[in-house]
This record gives C-alpha cells, sequence and structure tokens, in this order.
C-alpha cells in the first residue's frame, strides 16, 4: 500500500491547485487522475464570476455578497477565492493581468466574455477603451469567422471592429493550431510573409486580433509581429483571440500548473481511475463518522491501494464525469456521495436551452471546510473534501465562475488538507 498524506483525486484547475495548496503548507501530496488535464480544451481564461441573472457582472466580490447560502461561493467565503487567485497570480506571474473588477474580452463567436484574469497576450484587444480593431482570420478554420465576430463586436462594445480572413502562407487546409504556433515562433520568413498579407488591410486600426495560435512564448510573437506591422508603416498592438478547444493558451495554463506542482515535490499520477475504496469509523468512536482508509486506482489493470490521511475529490462534474446518473438518481460515482436533486426527472431541465435547469446545479454539497456532506447534512468522511466542478450548487456556465469556484474550492481543500495533517 501506498502511502500519502494528501491525495488529490483529478488533475484540472481545482485538483491543482488543491494539489499546489496543500503542498505549499508542507503536505506531501500526490495527485491521481484518470487522463490528461482538461485545461487545454478550456479558453485560458479564468471567470470568476461574469454574470448574474443574466446581467453582466463588473465587480465580482460585491455580487457574490447576494447569491445563494448554498452556493459554494457564499459556503466557503471570498477570502478562500482571494487565496486562490493569489495562488494563480503567483503561478503566472506577468503571463496573465487582471484586478478586482472584471475585463471584457472579446471571442471568435464575436461575444464579450467577463473575467477577470485573463493571458497576457490577450490584454491589449480587451474592449472598451474605443480603439479600433481588426479582427484576422484563417481560412482554413473554421472555427473563427473574423468578418462576422467584427460585425457582432462592432454592435457591442465602443471603438470600430473590422474583420478579415487570409490564408497563412505555406500551410495545409488540414493544419492544425500547432502547426500555426510552431511557424509563428520559429519562422522569420513566414512571419514576414503574414505581415505583408496583413498589413494593407489595417488601415488606420489601433490593433490587431489573431486567434490564440502564438504558441508557448506568445509575448516573442507578438513582439515580432508588432515590429515587422511597425516597420509596414502600421504601428498596432497585436492580440489574442481566445479559441475553443484545443486551446493553446489553455495548454499553457495547464504547463504553467504542472510546474509548480513539480517544484512543489508533488507527484503526478496520471491515466489511473480510482476503481474502488475503504472506510472505517473515525478514532472518536462516533458510528456517524467514517474516515477515507484507502483508495484503490487501475495502473494498467493492476489494482494499486493508496492509504491516505486526507483526501480531495476533484473529478468534475456531469460532463467531466465527477457526476453521474440514472433513470431515477444522480449520484458522485467514486464515494457515492449524496447529490441533491429533484426526485422526478422531468424536473431536472427546464423548457428551453438556457432555461434555469436544476442538472446544471447537480453537484455535491460541501461545508465551510469543503467537506463532502451526506443527505442529512452531516460530513460524510472526515478526511474527503471536494473542490472544483464536482461540488454542486451553482450554475457556473451561466455566472462565467467555473475556474472561480474551482479556485476557491480547491485552494479551501488543499489549506484545510494540509492543516489537518499537520495537527495530526
Amino acid at each position: 500500500m501506498i502511502g500519502t498524506e494528501v491525495l488529490v483525486v483529478g488533475g484540472g484547475l481545482a485538483g491543482s491547485v488543491a494539489s499546489l495548496s496543500a503542498a505549499r503548507e508542507g503536505a506531501q501530496v500526490t495527485l491521481v487522475s484518470k487522463s490528461e488535464s482538461t485545461l487545454q480544451q478550456a479558453s485560458g481564461l479564468v471567470d470568476v464570476l461574469g454574470r448574474v441573472d443574466g446581467d453582466l457582472v463588473a465587480d465580482p466580490f460585491a455580487a457574490i455578497e447576494n447569491l445563494a447560502d448554498d452556493h459554494p461561493y457564499s459556503v466557503v467565503g471570498t477570502d478562500a477565492l482571494r487565496g486562490g487567485l493569489a495562488l494563480l497570480d503567483d503561478v503566472a506571474g506577468d503571463r496573465y493581468r487582471g484586478g478586482d473588477r472584471n475585463a471584457l474580452v472579446p471571442t471568435t463567436q464575436g461575444t464579450v466574455k467577463p473575467t477577470l484574469r485573463y493571458p497576457a497576450s490577450v490584454a491589449p484587444g480587451v474592449a472598451g477603451d474605443g480603439r479600433e480593431t481588426l479582427l484576422v482570420g484563417i481560412s482554413t478554420d473554421p472555427d473563427f469567422d473574423a468578418k462576422r465576430a467584427a460585425e457582432s463586436l462592432d454592435g457591442t462594445v465602443p471603438g470600430d471592429v473590422r474583420g478579415v480572413t487570409v490564408r497563412f502562407p505555406r500551410l495545409r487546409d488540414d493544419a492544425k493550431r500547432t502547426r500555426y504556433a510552431k511557424l509563428l515562433t520559429e519562422d522569420d520568413e513566414f512571419r514576414d510573409a503574414l505581415v505583408e498579407k496583413i498589413a494593407p488591410k489595417v488601415d488606420g486600426a489601433d490593433r490587431v486580433g489573431f486567434p490564440a495560435v502564438f504558441g508557448e512564448d506568445p509575448a516573442f510573437v507578438r513582439a515580432e509581429l508588432e515590429e515587422r506591422f511597425d516597420a509596414a508603416g502600421e504601428p498596432v498592438s497585436v492580440f489574442e483571440v481566445p479559441t475553443g478547444p484545443p486551446s493553446i493558451p489553455g495548454t499553457r495554463l495547464r504547463d504553467l500548473l504542472r510546474h509548480e506542482l513539480e517544484a512543489a515535490g508533488v507527484e503526478l499520477v496520471t491515466g489511473v481511475p480510482v476503481v474502488d475504496f475503504e472506510a472505517e469509523p473515525a478514532a472518536d468512536g462516533n458510528d456517524a463518522s467514517e474516515l477515507v482508509t484507502k483508495v484503490v486506482v487501475d495502473r494498467n489493470g493492476a489494482r494499486v491501494p493508496y492509504a491516505p490521511e486526507q483526501v480531495v475529490l476533484a473529478t468534475g462534474g456531469l460532463v467531466g464525469e465527477g457526476i453521474d446518473s440514472e433513470r431515477d438518481r444522480v449520484y458522485e460515482p467514486i464515494f457515492d456521495l449524496h447529490v441533491p436533486h429533484p426526485e422526478d426527472r422531468y424536473d431536472w431541465s427546464a423548457e428551453g436551452a438556457f432555461g434555469d435547469h436544476a442538472f446544471a446545479r447537480f453537484g455535491v454539497r460541501i461545508d465551510t471546510d469543503g467537506r463532502a456532506l451526506d443527505a442529512g447534512g452531516a460530513v460524510a468522511f472526515e478526511n474527503l473534501r471536494a473542490a472544483g466542478a464536482v461540488v454542486g450548487g451553482a450554475d457556473t456556465a451561466a455566472q462565467k465562475a467555473a475556474s472561480g469556484v474551482s479556485l476557491a474550492t480547491g485552494w479551501r481543500a488543499g489549506t484545510r488538507a494540509a492543516t489537518a495533517v499537520n495537527q495530526s
């Protein structure tokens, strides 16, 4: 049996934050996950609270005060959110921007997304300052119709927005974004040819936005492109527009976190789903209180047991399979934790694609220390905490709050797990 002080299950943003915060408090941490991090499918933006009841939120911390009592932010408190943000800021350094108020970041869909932290490569494109913008689409990338996005943005943000679509030189129609990124990073002639195509279309714009394909070092690519635009007589700021999956900014964030986890001594084990666990009554003799004593993972067909002192569950929500359902129930599949839901399946969803769907709030409930609760509201296991999308009580997609909930609950679960280890 493998001993570890804190075992974190799940390698996304919440699991990474829980692992790193616990390790920085001095705990020995092992992070296990059944697959690679989902961050590479994310935009790389860190949304904390962008909408409430459909309305844009400028100050997330002020808006949190009016959320429901069972919302994860209300449960763990704004100090947990600030703790998670401080950890992220330390990890990201000058690669990210943002303060206490949301910025409006243009998207490839022609909308603006309220977000609290965003890559430095995105910052020059933030909407609201009235500068004229040119969006550049790639003819071989169907996910970004620059002209259509520009038309939509032009009617909603200050300053003129135009869009053009160009064929990137020397690229096949089926080229992946990673290929664009490699050429932009490594090939002077490619950058020359690209700017030569676009410069005549700038026509007085103050900034030029590209889909987020600037590779691992976007600051270098931006500087190289801006230098060439300046030489062509069209001085502009260059920025990235966040794209859908596969996301290069999301991959950058994943790599930043992975580097910090390794530096902090966290053991990372991927490709190992949790398949079983054991629990026993807590030492205080209270029959209603249990401790998780063993967590079993499947490693290439072999059952490998871990003996953790503390466990953090960060396996995702319905989409990430951290929450599952059958026709008559919704449940958490590893520890069979309680997930509140309407008894009638027809009440799980509402009319309309953007209705008030109950399923959007499905997840385990936690206490102020991040411990998962049972159906009666009592702690299910004294040493089991939950973080991220597996935690219910909020429609984080509608509220633009998924990353913030992961930061707040991950930080809370990780620091409290480390505290429990240090006090044992």
